[in-house]
C-alpha cells in the first residue's frame, strides 16, 4: 500500500509442528523441546535429491569455537537448539519452549531483539555411502546471508549468499567423504530495510529476529558427468479453438568434468518421447531442446487445457528428462506443468484485465500472509487455500512473502491463481520511493535482486496458477532495475505478463500498471464501494479493504487479557498492540467511531463483538458485490479487487477474512455471501436489485423478490418479478429497483431478498439492514488509506428487536478422517421479528471452536416459522476425542448449545 512514513515497534511467534490441527488444544506458555536431529541419510542416485532433515542452532554471542570445527562431523553441539529443515532463528526458539506464546497479549514485547543482532549458527550432519558421484549443495531462502562451510571449509562467502531468493549451487564433490559429513551455515542479522529479503512492513508487529534463518529446504544433490539443469516447457494455446497447443522441451546440459563428453538427453510427457545425443567440450553448458517441428508429439491435437477454479478443471502433465552417458543415467529432471493461456491487456480506460484462455475474468482475491515466522505447514496452508474457494475467491496476491514450492502445487492442483510480486516499503523500492522506507541501492545490490528475479521466474514460470509477476508494488523500478529484471524474465522464458507495479505506476519498458492501490485500509461505510473514484469499483484494485476485522470471542479471548479485552471495547483512542506496529492504524478509532455512530455505543464486550460482526459482514459482502456488479459495464468498469488482506500471520484486529486460528466471522460469511455462484444482491448506490451470474452458464426463468420490514418484523413493501434471465461468466441484469421512499420505515429498515428458480425452489437469500438515513462521505477529505464519513447511517434501531428464540436440531456422519455435521435451524419465535444474522459453531466438550471447518452457509437471517438446514465440513481429528457440539447465537438470538450427534 501507500505507506507514508510508518512507525514500527519489535514482536513475535513461533512453533515447528502443525500450526492449526488441534490449535484450541494447545496450551498457550511454553512448549517442550523439539527432538535432537539425526543425521540426515542422502540418497546415491544419480539425480536424485534429498533436503537435510534439520539443523542445530546456536548464537556466536555463545559459542566462540571455530568455524572449521562447528562445521566438522564430530563437534559437540551441546546446548544447541535442534530445528526443522526450514526455520527462522526465533521459530527454533520458539519450538524449543525458550518464549511464551508470542501470539497472546504483548509477549513478543518479553523477546530481547538483542539476540538476534548477532549472526546465528545453522549446523547439520548428512551421510553418504559412496563418493563416485558428484555432490552439490544447493539452495535458496537464505536470511539474510551467510557463510557456508562444509566439513571444516568455507565454500562461500556472505557477500555471494546474499538476499532471501537468491538461487545457489555448491560443488562439494571434493570435500564430501563416505560416511558423515557437515554443513554449516552463519547466518547473518537481517534488516529489511537494508538487505533484500522480507519485511512485515504495517502488516503486523514484526518478529524480533525479523525472520532471519533458512526458510527453504537445503538440498544435497547427487549426478554423474553431465548435469541437467533448468528443465522447463514452454507452451503455446490455440486460444481461438483451445484445439491445439505447441510445447517446447528445455534445459540445460552441463558437462561436468573436464575432457568431452557425450551424452543422450531423453525425455517424455505422457506417451511422447523424445531424444537427443550431444556432444559437450570440457566444461561445457549447453542448451537443448525439443520443438514440434522434430517430435511430432509435441504438437497435442486436443491438449487437456487448466482452468481457474469453477471455470473448468485443473489437469497438469509431467515433464522427465534423463541424461546418459554411455547407457548408464547421470543425471534426471521432472518438471509439472499446466497449458494455459494469460493475457491481461489494459481496457479502453486503462485498467488491467486478466483473461484466461481468452475468457475475461474478474479478479476477485486476497493478500495473502505466511506464518509471522515462515514455517511452513502444509496442511495449514492447504486449509487457506480451501477457504478461499469457499469464499468464491479465485485470486491470492503475494506480496513479496514467497511461498515454498508446495504452495504453488497446491493452487495449481485446486486452480486459485497467483499474483507474486516484489514488496513495497523496504529495500525492494529504496532506491525508487523517495523517501519512504528501505535504503538506497549500491552497485552490491543490483545483482542481487537480478538474481533473486532470475532464481524465482525459473521456480514459478511453470506454474499454471501464476498468471503475473509485480516487479514493483507501491512504486515501479527505474529503467536500470527494471531492465536487470526483464532480462532476468526474458532468459528464463516466462509466459505470463510482467506488471510494473500494483499501483497507478509505470516503467520505461511495461508500461502502465493498469492497477491502482488507492486504498481505503481503515474504515469506510458499504456505500462507498459503489462509487467509481477512489476505492471504488472501477478498475483493478490490487488492495483495499474497511480495515479493522475484529475476531470472534473465543479467538479475542484466546489473544487477549481481560484487561485488554475490557480496553479493546471501551476505548477507542487506545493503542492496540494486535493492529499495526503503524502510527497511522495503531488504534481503533475510526472504526470504533462507525461503531457507535452506526449500531450505538457498545455496552460490554460481547455487545462489541455482535455488533462488530454485522458491521464487517455488510462492509465485505458491499466491497465484493459492488465490484461483480460493475464487471460487465460499459464505462469505467472493474476488472479486479484485492481484499487487503486474506489473512494475517499472526492475531491480529485487522486486514484479514479468518483470524490466525481460521476461525469465521462476519467479514468471512460476508465474502462468501457476495460471491455465492448465482445471486441476488441490493445496490446501496440507486437501490437497484441486481441478479449476478457467476457461473459460465447463463440462465432463465427466475424470480427475484424483495422484501421491506421493520425492525419489529413488520412488512411494507413486498415486489416480485418473474422471466429474469442472466448470462453467465459474470454477468449481470436489473430485476427491480426499489423505492426512494416507503410508506411506515422510518430510520431503520430490512431488506430481504430472494431469488428462485422456474421450478420455485429458492437459490439464493441476502439480507441487508439499511437506514433512511445513509452515510455521508466527504470525499474531498479522502486521505491515503481512507475518505471520512460526516454522518453515519443509522441503524440503532436493530437494538429494538425482540430476541427470538432459533431451534437446532444436528446430526453427524464421519468417513474416512472427514466429518460432516447437518445442522438444521428453525426460528420458533411467535411474532413477527426475524433473527438476525444467526450464526452456528462447531465446538468440542471443551466449548472450543472444530477448526477449520467449511460451513455451507452460516450467519443466516430467518423470519418466524422459517428454516433452513446447513452442513459443517470438517476434519475428525479435529473433535479431540469428543463429540460434536452445535453452538448457537445471533444478533437477537439467545445463546444455546445442543448435541451434534
Amino acid at each position: 500500500m501507500i505507506r507514508h512514513r510508518l512507525t514500527t515497534a519489535a514482536v513475535v511467534l513461533g512453533l515447528l509442528g502443525a500450526l492449526t490441527t488441534g490449535a484450541w488444544a494447545e496450551p498457550d506458555g511454553h512448549r517442550s523441546a523439539t527432538p535432537p536431529i539425526r543425521p540426515t541419510k542422502v540418497a546415491s542416485a544419480p539425480g536424485s535429491s534429498t533436503a537435510l532433515a534439520g539443523f542445530s542452532v546456536q548464537s556466536t554471542a555463545k559459542v566462540s569455537d571455530p568455524a572449521a570445527d562447528i562445521s566438522s562431523p564430530g563437534y559437540p553441539a551441546t546446548g544447541w537448539y535442534p530445528t526443522g529443515p526450514r526455520s527462522t532463528v526465533l521459530a527454533a526458539l520458539l519450538a524449543n519452549g525458550v518464549y511464551a506464546d508470542p501470539f497472546r497479549s504483548t509477549n513478543q514485547q518479553k523477546i530481547p531483539k538483542a539476540d538476534f543482532q548477532v549472526p546465528w549458527w545453522y549446523r547439520s550432519d548428512f551421510t553418504v555411502t559412496d563418493t563416485s558421484e558428484r555432490t552439490y549443495l544447493d539452495f535458496s531462502g537464505v536470511i539474510s546471508a551467510a557463510d557456508v562451510y562444509v566439513n571444516g571449509k568455507r565454500i562461500a562467502a556472505t557477500k555471494d549468499v546474499t538476499g532471501a531468493y537468491t538461487h545457489h549451487e555448491l560443488d562439494v564433490t571434493s570435500l564430501v567423504r563416505p560416511g558423515t559429513n557437515t554443513v554449516a551455515f552463519r547466518i547473518q542479522p537481517n534488516d529489511p530495510n537494508k538487505n533484500l529479503t522480507m519485511g512485515w512492513i504495517d502488516w503486523i508487529q514484526p518478529p524480533p529476529d525479523e525472520n532471519m534463518g533458512i526458510v527453504r529446504d537445503v538440498l544435497v544433490r547427487r549426478g554423474g558427468p553431465v548435469a541437467l539443469r533448468d528443465a522447463h516447457v514452454v507452451t503455446r494455446l490455440d486460444v481461438s479453438s483451445l484445439a491445439s497447443a505447441d510445447l517446447t522441451v528445455k534445459a540445460q546440459a552441463r558437462n561436468e568434468t573436464g575432457a568431452p563428453v557425450t551424452t543422450t538427453v531423453s525425455g517424455s510427457i505422457g506417451p511422447t518421447t523424445f531424444a537427443k545425443t550431444v556432444t559437450l567440450a570440457a566444461h561445457e553448458t549447453r542448451p537443448v531442446s525439443f520443438t514440434p517441428s522434430d517430435v511430432s508429439g509435441l504438437h497435442l491435437a486436443s491438449p487437456k487445457v487448466w482452468w481457474p477454479a469453477g471455470m473448468g478443471g485443473q489437469p497438469l502433465y509431467d515433464l522427465r528428462l534423463t541424461a546418459s552417458v554411455t547407457g548408464t543415467v547421470s543425471d534426471t529432471a521432472h518438471e509439472t506443468f499446466g497449458i494455459r493461456d494469460v493475457r491481461a491487456p489494459l481496457d479502453s480506460d486503462g485498467a488491467r484485465q486478466y483473461r484466461i484462455n481468452g475468457r475475461k475474468l474478474l479478479i476477485k482475491g486476497g493478500g495473502w500472509s505466511p506464518d509471522e515466522f515462515l514455517r511452513w505447514d502444509r496442511t495449514y496452508v492447504e486449509d487457506r487455500l480451501k477457504y478461499a474457494l469457499d469464499l468464491g475467491l479465485n485470486t491470492i496476491r503475494l506480496e513479496g512473502h514467497l511461498e515454498p514450492d508446495e504452495f504453488f502445487d497446491l493452487a495449481d492442483r485446486y486452480g486459485i491463481l497467483a499474483l507474486p510480486g516484489w514488496e513495497c516499503c523496504d529495500k525492494w523500492e529504496g532506491q525508487v520511493n523517495g523517501d519512504e522506507s528501505g535504503e538506497k541501492w549500491t552497485s552490491a545490490d543490483y545483482p542481487v535482486a537480478k538474481a533473486s528475479m532470475a532464481a524465482e521466474a525459473a521456480r514459478l514460470r511453470d506454474h499454471p496458477s501464476v498468471i503475473s509477476f509485480l516487479i514493483g508494488s507501491d512504486f515501479a523500478p527505474d529503467a536500470t532495475i527494471e531492465k536487470n529484471y526483464l532480462d532476468a524474465l526474458k532468459a528464463a522464458d516466462w509466459p505470463t505478463p510482467v506488471i510494473a507495479a500494483a499501483s497507478d505506476n509505470s516503467s520505461p519498458q511495461s508500461g502502465s500498471s493498469g492497477m491502482k492501490m488507492t486504498g481505503p485500509y481503515d474504515w469506510v461505510p458499504p456505500g462507498y464501494w459503489y462509487a467509481k473514484r477512489e476505492g471504488g469499483a472501477t478498475g483493478f484494485n490490487s488492495e483495499t479493504s474497511a480495515g479493522p476485522d475484529i475476531p470472534t470471542l473465543d479467538t479475542l479471548r484466546r489473544m487477549m487479557t481481560p484487561a485488554e479485552l475490557d480496553t479493546l471495547w471501551k476505548n477507542p483512542d487506545a493503542k492496540q498492540y494486535h493492529r499495526s506496529p503503524s502510527s497511522t492504524f495503531g488504534t481503533l478509532k475510526i472504526y470504533d467511531n462507525a461503531l457507535t455512530g452506526r449500531y450505538g455505543a457498545p455496552t460490554s464486550l460481547t455487545d462489541y463483538v455482535r455488533k462488530a460482526q454485522l458491521a464487517q459482514y455488510e462492509n465485505v459482502r458491499a466491497q465484493f458485490e459492488a465490484y461483480g456488479r460493475n464487471a460487465n459495464d460499459a464505462s469505467k468498469p472493474s476488472t479486479g479487487v484485492v481484499h487487503w488482506m486474506f489473512n494475517s500471520g499472526w492475531t491480529s484486529l485487522h486486514w484479514q477474512l479468518m483470524d490466525r486460528y481460521l476461525d469465521q466471522g462476519g467479514a468471512y460469511f460476508g465474502a462468501k455471501k457476495a460471491n455465492e455462484p448465482l445471486h441476488v444482491q441490493y445496490s446501496y448506490d440507486d437501490r437497484s436489485v441486481v441478479v449476478a451470474d457467476n457461473r459460465h452458464e447463463a440462465v432463465s426463468g427466475l424470480t427475484a423478490r424483495a422484501t421491506v420490514f421493520t425492525p419489529d418484523g413488520t412488512r411494507r413493501y413486498d415486489k416480485a418479478v418473474g422471466g429474469v434471465s442472466v448470462d453467465g461468466d459474470g454477468a449481470h441484469t436489473t430485476a427491480l429497483t426499489l423505492p426512494a421512499s416507503i410508506s411506515g420505515v422510518s430510520k431503520t429498515y430490512l431488506v430481504r431478498l430472494t431469488l428462485t428458480d422456474a421450478a420455485g425452489k429458492e437459490i439464493d437469500r441476502n439480507v441487508y439492514w439499511l437506514s433512511t438515513e445513509p452515510d455521508t462521505l466527504d470525499w474531498a477529505n479522502t486521505d491515503w488509506y481512507y475518505t471520512p464519513t460526516t454522518s453515519y447511517a443509522d441503524l440503532t434501531g436493530l437494538s429494538s428487536m425482540a430476541r427470538v428464540p432459533v431451534s437446532a436440531t444436528a446430526s453427524t456422519s464421519a468417513s474416512g478422517g472427514t466429518a460432516t455435521t447437518t445442522v438444521t435451524l428453525r426460528n420458533t419465535g411467535s411474532g413477527k421479528t426475524p433473527s438476525l444474522l444467526t450464526d452456528v459453531h462447531l465446538v468440542d466438550a471443551k466449548d472450543r471452536p472444530v477448526l477449520p471447518v467449511r460451513w455451507s452457509d452460516n450467519e443466516v437471517s430467518l423470519w418466524p416459522g422459517e428454516s433452513v438446514t446447513l452442513t459443517a465440513t470438517y476434519r475428525t481429528a479435529d473433535l479431540h476425542g469428543s463429540a460434536p457440539r452445535v453452538r448457537v447465537s445471533g444478533w437477537n438470538t439467545p445463546e444455546r448449545t445442543v448435541p451434534g450427534k
